[in-house]
């Protein structure tokens, strides 16, 4: 390998690692730990219902925060050359108040919470930007297969230490803890010191391009702004980034839904808790080479057939959650969902990068992010409310299956020759 070729080889994987970190907070924090703690540590004396509610509100309220903030972060970021330095900012914020989760004592669930939406935001907020740095490290044949890599460590990375956090809740006193309630508590700590660790090499490794604006903040924040009304001005030109935008908004809701409410509706049928945890590691470690072979498979057939069939094994796994009564059942469904999830999440990404400016990357994954992230204000508030007024948790599953289907018939509609040309429009 040429002095180039290693080089480039460095600065991809450095921009894969940020998967690598964030990932830990994403499956030990968000879709195992917090949810579970949350119903039977903090929030113990709350009914199901009630808890389940909290819980999907709070998910919603960051998600709601991401929306607001997405688009006009990524235009100041591109205008003062500034997405590594956004990077760097959320990422510590998620890293700080995650660790702070390990102080909050047995009943405080507002205060966990609230702790819980900020990392959140932090974690939401800093994939803006690592995501607008996939096109500095890949070329546009590569989009598919880097962006898959970059999932695919992300489910390595964060299996492996939920693995290890897994390991110190069953055998507390091998690790000198008192019991599984530390152990939980001490892997909070232990996601945010891995999360800032691994988050150094993007920010040492990965290249950005050169500013398209002034490099003080103020003038930064003055061109962001007007960039971002420019780009509104312009949005008429991007029909097909539009469709494909509102497609991703719906389906990628139905994702998010599930990461985050998997292990709180396996609670509400009954399942051991124990179990549910099991399954969560199944998904991680299955989704490590389902992510890449699904990078594979859009380079070969494109990326939207790729998207196409993970929403179609998606509503075959909700079909079935609907009506399992058995933990084994759980964990089939775990691997079903572990073979598409990194799959839809990378090939939307590489999709996306086709469709918009390549001078703009921060800002259209702004937009991208913003509309991810409102999506997901729908998706588990509307489970906490069906699950509130229904009494079933079976009925608040099967509504996400309205996401996916609506998302599956715009993505219908695009065209990604069109798209390409709409968006080469814009570039300067």
């Amino acid at each position: 390998m040429d002095s180039k070729n290693h080089w480039r080889s460095r600065q991809v994987l450095s921009w894969a690692l940020y998967d690598w970190a964030n990932s830990a907070f994403a499956t030990t924090v968000m879709a195992g730990f917090f949810p579970l703690f949350f119903k039977q540590y903090w929030a113990a004396d709350l009914d199901t219902g009630n808890s389940t509610f909290l819980l999907g509100s709070f998910n919603a309220f960051a998600s709601l925060v991401v929306v607001l903030l997405a688009p006009l972060l990524g235009a100041i970021a591109d205008r003062g050359n500034a997405r590594k330095r956004f990077l760097r900012y959320f990422a510590m914020m998620g890293v700080v108040m995650t660790g702070a989760l390990y102080l909050v004592a047995a009943g405080g669930w507002m205060m966990a919470l609230m702790l819980y939406a900020m990392a959140v935001i932090g974690f939401s907020c800093s994939n803006i930007f690592y995501d607008a740095l996939l096109p500095e490290v890949a070329r546009e044949s590569e989009l598919d297969l880097v962006s898959s890599i970059g999932f695919g460590l992300g489910y390595l990375g964060g299996g492996i230490l939920f693995a290890f956090n897994v390991w110190m809740t069953l055998d507390p006193a091998f690790f000198g803890l008192a019991d599984a309630a530390e152990a939980v508590k001490s892997s909070f700590l232990m996601v945010a010191i891995w999360w800032a660790l691994f988050t150094i090499p993007v920010l040492l490794f990965v290249p950005e391009s050169p500013a398209t604006g002034g490099s003080g903040w103020l003038e930064s924040v003055r061109a962001g702004v007007g960039q971002l009304r420019a780009t509104f001005s312009k949005l008429k030109l991007l029909r097909q980034t539009g469709l494909f935008l509102a497609a991703y908004w719906l389906y990628i809701d139905g994702v998010d839904t599930i990461i985050r409410m998997a292990v709180d509706y396996g609670l509400s049928l009954g399942f051991d808790s124990n179990g549910l945890i099991v399954a969560l590691l199944i998904t991680q470690f299955v989704g490590f080479p389902a992510a890449i072979l699904f990078g594979k498979l859009g380079e070969r057939f494109g990326p939207r057939q790729g998207i196409f069939v993970a929403i179609g094994i998606y509503l075959v796994i909700i079909l079935w959650a609907y009506q399992m009564d058995q933990v084994w059942e759980f964990y089939l469904l775990a691997v079903a969902v572990g073979l598409v999830q990194g799959g839809i999440q990378a090939l939307s990404r590489s999709f996306y990068v086709r469709l918009i400016p390549r001078d703009k990357p921060a800002e259209f994954f702004g937009f991208y992010n913003m509309l991810g992230k409102f999506a997901a204000v729908l998706g588990p508030l509307m489970m906490g409310m069906v699950s509130l007024l229904t009494g079933s948790p079976r009925l608040s599953m099967l509504s996400v299956a309205v996401l996916f289907v609506a998302g599956a018939l715009l993505l219908k509609q695009v065209d990604e020759v069109a798209g390409r040309a709409q968006a080469r429009l814009l570039e300067e």
